[in-house]
């Protein structure tokens, strides 16, 4: 885009590499996953209010919104305790290879929701997919409680970004996150209190370490880096943007093989289906913006 500048490349890059360590973050945190996101969610809505307020957004909304976004918030607290969950069940590498098939899943569940057909190119994508995830599989039987979580996270992720597609359309982006975090700590505290969990003072009762890498995930990885996103976006297109963020799992790989060499080496099947997993992702959203030119183009008149 032509008001682009360095500076907002770069920012995005930062974007994508705070996105990659917060598998770094959910691997060092010693809590298990439920509690870590109760309290991600926790501390960067109390940061996303203190955000709102100071710059004066409106926080009214009907109760029909409210229950909508609170579907939405019960979702991406469900993708994150699966995600985490992965990564305690089986490692980094494993559950950002399988996150990586948000792609495959959203090449159907989009067709739902915004009422358009499947594309061959499409189903040819989500075929190398599966064969992708397949190899990984194969070579990683070990993990396989790892592998099922990480392509649920995957789907539920899917599911919240479409969902919030459809919300963005009418409502501004920190408002709709707020309630959405609001809403998932409501779900993650009931559920904590019915599974005979209590909040007492163990609950609380973390180490020094937990608590910078928590304020870290709720305040970098969470709060500002959405801000950061929403900021990015006014200077560069979101084609630029969602390509970009295929790279996540690739910088997260990297960030897990320097910092947990002893237990992030996998099998050479292991790397090829997830460099098959990526590459395809990469090339789908890179034809889909071919045919989103062309159409345009096509369109202009003589």
């Amino acid at each position: 885009m032509p008001n682009a500048k360095l500076k907002h490349y770069l920012q995005l890059h930062v974007l994508v590499l705070i996105a990659g360590f917060t598998a770094i973050l959910g691997e060092l945190i010693t809590i298990g996953a439920i509690e870590l996101v109760w309290f991600r969610m926790v501390m960067a809505g109390i940061l996303m209010f203190v955000y709102i307020k100071i710059v004066g957004v409106n926080l009214k909304i009907s109760k029909k919104t409210f229950l909508q976004f609170s579907v939405a918030g019960v979702i991406i607290a469900l993708h994150w305790i699966t995600f985490f969950e992965a990564i305690n069940q089986s490692n980094v590498s494993i559950a950002l290879a399988m996150f990586s098939s948000g792609a495959f899943f959203a090449s159907f569940i989009e067709p739902l929701f915004f009422k358009r057909r499947v594309f061959a190119s499409e189903i040819i994508f989500g075929i190398i997919v599966i064969i992708g995830v397949f190899l990984i599989t194969s070579s990683q039987m070990g993990y396989v409680n790892g592998i099922v979580l990480g392509l649920i996270s995957a789907l539920l992720s899917t599911l919240f970004a479409v969902i919030n597609g459809r919300f963005i359309e009418k409502h501004t982006a920190s408002v709709i996150s707020f309630y959405e975090f609001v809403s998932g700590v409501a779900f993650l505290t009931l559920f904590i209190l019915v599974s005979g969990r209590q909040f007492n003072a163990a609950f609380f009762n973390l180490s020094t370490a937990d608590w910078i890498y928590l304020f870290i995930l709720a305040s970098i990885c969470t709060a500002y880096a959405f801000i950061g996103s929403v900021h990015v976006m006014r200077y560069i297109s979101p084609f630029t943007v969602i390509i970009s963020y295929n790279l996540e799992p690739v910088y997260s790989i990297a960030f897990a093989l320097m910092l947990f060499p002893e237990t992030e080496k996998m099998s050479p099947q292991f790397y090829l289906g997830a460099v098959l997993v990526l590459v395809t992702v990469l090339f789908d959203a890179i034809f889909k913006n071919y045919k989103r030119r062309r159409t345009k183009t096509e369109r202009i008149p003589d």
